[in-house]
Order: C-alpha cells, then sequence, then structure tokens
C-alpha cells in the first residue's frame, strides 16, 4: 500500500522512514518506505529498484579485490574512497527520483535507513566495511541519516549479520489469515548470501545465515554467458545437477559447525570452468542453494511449519523447487507475496525500520541472531543540519 503525504503522527515515535540496500549481489539500489515506531507499528509504503550499469558492477566486484588490504574499518586504499563517494551520491539520486515520483519532498521523510555495500565482511576478526557516507547522503538530501548500523554489534562481540531478523519478527506477528497459525515461521531471505530467521511460537529468535545463495549463480552465468543473472532459473533449467559437485559444496564445515558464522560473498568460490557446462552449473549451484537451506533446519529447535521466501533468488524456479522438494513432509514452502509481503523491497524495509529503532535506542541485535553478548542497539546518526 503507498504511503501518502505525511500526516500528524499518532504518537511521537511514529516516524516516516526510507530505507536503502545495496546488497551482496551488486545489482542496485533497493529502496523502500515505511511509518513505523521501530516496533511493532509498520505500515509498508511505495518502494523502487535502481539498477547499477555494468561498468559500475565491475567497479564493485573489483572493490571486494581492494578490500583485502584493508585491517582497519576507516581504511579506503586504492580507489575506493572516490567509489565510496560515487555509490553515496548514487545512493542520493535514488532517493531523489523516488520523492520526485512520489510526488513528496525532504520534508515529508524523518530519517533514512542507509546500508551501503559490503566490501569487506571477516566476523572473527570483529572487521565489516561498508562503502558509503552517511554524512555526504545527508547534507546532499537535506534528511538524517542513520548509517554503520553493523560495527557495534561486532564490538560487543556479534557476527555483524544478519541484521534483518528481528524485523521479520515484527512482520510474523502481523501474519493473517491462513498463516496466523503456522509456527514456527522461517523467513529466508535469498540474496548474494542466503539467511534465515526462525521465529518459534513463543516469539523466540534465532537467525544465521544458511549458505551461498545467489552469488555464485551469477558469477557462474556472468561468466559463461555474459549476464548479469540467471533470470527466473531458465538457464539451469535446461541443466541436471552434478552430484558430485553439488556434495562437494555441502561437504563444507560451514554446514555442520555447531557455531553459526556470518559469510563473506568470497567464502564459497566457483566450480572450475572445466568442471561443469553453463546449464549444469546453473543447475547444480541452483540445487545447492536450496540444499543449503533445507541443512538448516539441522540448528533450528523445532521443524518450521512454514518458509517465506524474500529476496531475488526466490525468483529462480529451481530453487524454489528443490526447497518445496526437500521440506515436502515436514512445512509449507511460499514465496513472500502470498503472504502479503513485498519479497523484493522486504531488506530495504527493515533498514527503514532498523534506522527508527537505532534512533529509540532499542536492540538491533540479539544473542540468538548475531551472537552478540547481550541485545544491542547500534547506528550512528548523521544529521541533515550537520
Amino acid at each position: 500500500m503507498a504511503l501518502g503525504k505525511k500526516v500528524m503522527a499518532t504518537h511521537e515515535t511514529v516516524k516516516r522512514a526510507i530505507g536503502l540496500m545495496s546488497g551482496t549481489s551488486m545489482d542496485g539500489i533497493d529502496l523502500a518506505m515505511l511509518d513505523t515506531d521501530g516496533d511493532g507499528l509498520v505500515r509498508r509504503g511505495a518502494s523502487s529498484f535502481t539498477a547499477y550499469d555494468a561498468n559500475f558492477r565491475k567497479r564493485l566486484e573489483q572493490a571486494l579485490v581492494t578490500a583485502r588490504a584493508i585491517t582497519e574499518r576507516g581504511e579506503r586504499p586504492g580507489d575506493l574512497a572516490a567509489l565510496e563517494a560515487e555509490l553515496t551520491d548514487r545512493h542520493a539520486a535514488a532517493v531523489e527520483a523516488f520523492l520526485a515520483r512520489e510526488g513528496m519532498t525532504a520534508g515529508d521523510i524523518d530519517v533514512i535507513g542507509f546500508h551501503g555495500q559490503t566490501v569487506l565482511h571477516r566476523p572473527r576478526e570483529a572487521l565489516t566495511v561498508q562503502l558509503g557516507c552517511g554524512a555526504r547522503l545527508a547534507r546532499r538530501l537535506g534528511i538524517d541519516v542513520v548509517y554503520d548500523l553493523r560495527a557495534n554489534d561486532m564490538a560487543l562481540g556479534g557476527q555483524g549479520a544478519p541484521l534483518v531478523p528481528a524485523y521479520h519478527r515484527a512482520l510474523a506477528a502481523g501474519l493473517a489469515g491462513e498463516w496466523a497459525d503456522e509456527k514456527p515461521v522461517v523467513f529466508v531471505n535469498i540474496g548474494g548470501i542466503s539467511n534465515i530467521t526462525y521465529i518459534g511460537p513463543d516469539g523466540a529468535l534465532l537467525a544465521f545465515d544458511s549458505g551461498p545463495g545467489n552469488t555464485l549463480i551469477d558469477q557462474w552465468v556472468a561468466r559463461h554467458a555474459g549476464i548479469p543473472y540467471d533470470s527466473g532459473g531458465a538457464i539451469a533449467s535446461e541443466g541436471r545437477v552434478l552430484a558430485e559437485l553439488a556434495n562437494r559444496y555441502l561437504a563444507s564445515p560451514f554446514f555442520t559447525a555447531k557455531e553459526r558464522i556470518s559469510l563473506d560473498r568470497n567464502d564459497f568460490t566457483l566450480p572450475g570452468d572445466a568442471e561443469a557446462g553453463l546449464e549444469d552449473g546453473a543447475r547444480t549451484l541452483a540445487f545447492v542453494t536450496a540444499a543449503a537451506i533445507a541443512k538448516a533446519q539441522a540448528h533450528l529447535p523445532e521443524k518450521p511449519r512454514l518458509w517465506i521466501l524474500s529476496g531475488g533468488g526466490r525468483h529462480n524456479r529451481m530453487i524454489v523447487e528443490d526447497l518445496t522438494v526437500a521440506m515436502r513432509h515436514t512445512g509449507q514452502v511460499i514465496v513472500a507475496e502470498e503472504a502479503g509481503f513485498n519479497g523484493d523491497s522486504m531488506e530495504a524495509e527493515a533498514w527503514a525500520w532498523l534506522a527508527v529503532r537505532s534512533l529509540r535506542g532499542l536492540p538491533l541485535t540479539y544473542p540468538g541472531t548475531t551472537g552478540v553478548r547481550e541485545p544491542a542497539t547500534g547506528g550512528v546518526l548523521a544529521r541533515a543540519s550537520s
């Protein structure tokens, strides 16, 4: 439901927020607007997507290599400083275009939640780097910006990810109709990396990365077909699962380790060019994505009754089919839209919600989501006037 012009809030804690997300797929900027108190009140509004051009995506991919030299969060070796400025300006342009489309101005928005682009994530070293300057964004737009939402969690012993689970729990509380009593429920975000959020019947919250999502598939088809992703799983649907290759991925110690760790885009690498053709490689990697999600059940206290899929991977029909088969005896698999949500904008919505939550000093992460020692708030506020 699109929200119109901002009206007088019914409570001083209710804010109109925009969330900005550029995920590990590095395909563009997701934007979503909410009216929210950063807690149980969530009124979803309009959303948009601004694609990156091919050249900019290549620069972001190169940034992953350059960022390996970073040992302190503030370092910007090579061209990372220039890239950070451009990425910030692209986010500003996306907001300006959205406001113009919606007939709104900067004065209609209370705060922006800004994720930036992760170029390095090493939870064992308590090191995470997101390109994006919150102060620059706030100055250009004339809107307060909350950014750097992961760092405090890591300073307190957490993995710094995933951050969306608390928002998933707020959405789960609003499930209605045939889904209202389907607990435990799991939200699955299939982005570059897949992560899951488990919400128990009593509201218990548990979350972790489950394995590769779209990133290997995207890299594979880019290398072998020169296209950014496998639209709808069309390429995968022409291939077959190569059991030996799939089993090699699924034998990774990541899946059986008791400690759930937050993954970096580079933690799983592509097959060799001689190991598979285009179609078989895409099909096998889609199967691995689904099987990795299914393996996550081993780390949950109960078998989920409902799996809600969001993120770009829900459009890959082979991933959805494989996951549906894997869960056929334990739970039902649906895409976010079947539950009344927007599976494309959910992460951006979360960043809007988290920004308001940060302003209130409420916890963003919990021991069961990131491994942080105690519930922790986070984020840095950049004032538009400063």
